[in-house]
């Protein structure tokens, strides 16, 4: 006689309703709960859980020797870092702010991009650098930087800047798991701004692939971190008006995701790409060069970027006027799309 065999329901991942600032710090905690080889270091990040509170709570769960105040000294944070990652420790570091990494530069450049191919494979670098990133919260000049391409021109060192919950726990979680250094950068002006379901338990995104948030047919928007909400609102307003906008977020800035972009601006034949840092020099360039090398004989208008200014991020007064704005954006996509 047969039995039965009935369905065994399958236990649902259970998740949690957090912000950018909140999968952080939940992404910190899965990698220091799965894996003893895990520390983090950085100004302010134990007792007082960091000027975000990026790490509260952390050092009474986990102790003090694995969550670690240091000294203001950015090149030590990131000296000592990379001694632990080539004897192995996976640090992640946190830069209290982008501005703040400068006296840093020159460990990450000579010592934290390199050790890899110094050492001709024997050692990598398995390390995070964190870094909160951007205007729009009324710090002061040097706190509010988005120098991302000073390290996309980095060889060595992979770039990724999450703009939704979801993906800063994945991403954060995916560059710890990979054997070379990753900075990740984190939006400030979105720490806090939505929310969304993202999963208790580990999981990754996928470095060096984008996204594509919204499908549309004639223009290309490419954005990332804080001015992905500066796009979503930028395509509302340009819907209304006939035009149907598809939206990429590139979520890793080195290595970008070249096949998203031009199978984007392929179909589409218009690109408006939009970055709060200045515009000479900003990685909206390489993405130009990226367009060029691949469409350039789909485009049907000269692709447009809408930036930052090239000016220093100014005081509170004028710090919006400094930022791309949708209305400024809604601007650069009727320019393509009429041309």
């Amino acid at each position: 006689m047969e039995m039965e065999v009935k369905d065994i329901p399958q236990k649902k991942e259970t998740t949690q309703f957090l912000t950018i600032v909140q999968a952080v710090n939940d992404g910190m905690k899965t990698l220091l709960e799965t894996d003893d080889t895990v520390m983090i270091l950085g100004e302010d990040i134990g007792k007082n859980g960091g000027v975000f509170r990026a790490t509260e709570g952390l050092q009474e769960k986990f102790g003090a020797d694995r969550v670690i105040d240091t000294p203001l000294a950015e090149a030590g944070i990131i000296g000592t870092s990379v001694g632990l990652a080539v004897n192995g420790f996976k640090p992640i570091a946190e830069i209290q702010f982008l501005g703040f990494i400068y006296p840093a530069y020159e460990q990450i450049m000579t010592h934290v991009s390199r050790i890899r191919m110094r050492t001709m494979g024997h050692f990598s670098v398995p390390m995070v650098i964190r870094a909160p990133y951007g205007a729009g919260i009324r710090s002061p000049e040097i706190h509010s930087d988005s120098t991302e391409t000073l390290f996309t021109h980095m060889p060595g060192i992979k770039v990724v800047c999450p703009s939704t919950p979801y993906d800063a726990k994945g991403l954060l979680i995916a560059a710890m798991e990979d054997p070379d250094p990753v900075l990740m950068l984190e939006p400030m002006k979105s720490y806090r701004a939505k929310r969304e379901e993202v999963p208790t338990g580990k999981y990754t995104v996928e470095i060096g692939k984008g996204k594509k948030v919204k499908e549309g047919t004639d223009v290309t928007l490419i954005a990332w971190g804080a001015m992905m909400t500066v796009v979503e609102k930028a395509a509302e307003q340009a819907e209304k008006k006939g035009i149907s906008c598809e939206i990429i977020d590139l979520r890793t800035l080195y290595p970008i995701d070249r096949e998203i972009i031009a199978e984007s601006v392929q179909k589409t034949g218009r690109a408006v790409i939009v970055h709060e840092a200045q515009l000479t020099g900003g990685l909206g360039n390489d993405i130009v060069s990226i367009i060029n090398d691949t469409s350039f004989l789909y485009l049907r208008a000269p692709i447009e970027r809408v930036t930052g200014f090239d000016v220093p991020v100014p005081f509170f007064a004028l710090e919006e006027d400094f930022l791309p704005t949708s209305a400024r954006v809604v601007e650069g996509i009727e320019k393509v799309v009429h041309f």
